[in-house]
Order: structure tokens, then C-alpha cells, then sequence
């Protein structure tokens, strides 16, 4: 879907439907907070936000391209890349080339890397847990298959 397919009669102002109705704004301060709870774990495992969704997806599709975790990550591949040099410089994560395309690199989580999201994944849990406080299985659920199909909706890739 493109925004040009929306109707104008439907498309209302920000001041309208404001910023607690608005839920792109709804979901980045989520986010923000989700990442502000990580931030001091991560610092002490020398981890910046991007490395960290790397390493999480990773202990999840261990060995997809650089252009695919750079989706699943939610960054920029030029991002992501500096990010990789250093995954790669502590041990975390080895890039390896892909064995049915000699131009394109796959990247891999080492048993280090491992070990390090293993420490890290208790407060991912916790912050992801806390985020659900008072919302019942049901509610959670629905959430979740809702933000699915807004992802449906607006993604570029088959994944």
C-alpha cells in the first residue's frame, strides 16, 4: 500500500488524532524505551544498539545475508556494516562468504557471540516483559497479530 492510495477524505491531521492516538508515535517512544532499558546492560557488554538487534536476530536465523539482517535489524546496511567490524574485531560474530553466491556474505554468531547474547537475552526478556505489564494473553495476542499485519502491509521485503 502507498500513502498516495489513501483517500484524502480519509487522511486526517496529527492535531486531529494526536500524538497518543498517533501509532507510529506510540510505537518509537516503545521502542526508545524498550532501548533505553538495554542500554547499561549493553554498555557493559561493549554493545551498542544495533549490535545487539544483530546479535539478536542471529541467535534466531544464524547465517542470513548482511542485506537480510540489516532488515530483520532495522538499520542501515552502511550502519550495520561498521557495526559488523566490530562483532567481528571481539569474536561475536564471523562473516564467511556464501557458498552459492562468491559476491554476497553471510554473517554468523560465534560461540562467544552466542555467549554474549545469552547474557544479554534475561533483560531483553525483562524489558520486553515489563512493556506487557497488565496487558493480558489475549490483549498481547491480538497486539501482536495486529503489528503483523501492519507489517504486512507496508513491507518491501519477502520476509
Amino acid at each position: 500500500m502507498i500513502l498516495q492510495d489513501i483517500p484524502s477524505d480519509k487522511a486526517r491531521k496529527l492535531a486531529e488524532m494526536g500524538l497518543e492516538n498517533f501509532a507510529p508515535y506510540l510505537m518509537n517512544r516503545l521502542m526508545g524505551r524498550y532501548n533505553a532499558a538495554l542500554r547499561e546492560e549493553m554498555a557493559k557488554l561493549g554493545l551498542t544498539t544495533t549490535q545487539m538487534r544483530s546479535l539478536a536476530v542471529l541467535s534466531v536465523l544464524d547465517g542470513i545475508l548482511i542485506r537480510e539482517l540489516a532488515v530483520y535489524a532495522v538499520v542501515q546496511q552502511s550502519t550495520l556494516s561498521r557495526g559488523l567490524d566490530a562483532l567481528v574485531q571481539d569474536g561475536l560474530v564471523a562473516r564467511l562468504p556464501d557458498p552459492n553466491d562468491s559476491r554476497a556474505t553471510r554473517i554468523f554468531l560465534t560461540d562467544a557471540g552466542r555467549k554474549t547474547f545469552d547474557q544479554l537475552w534475561p533483560h531483553m526478556s525483562n524489558a520486553y516483559e515489563a512493556m506487557f505489564r497488565g496487558v493480558t494473553e489475549t490483549e498481547k495476542s491480538a497486539f501482536v497479530g495486529t503489528l503483523q499485519k501492519m507489517l504486512k502491509n507496508i513491507r518491501k521485503h519477502d520476509f
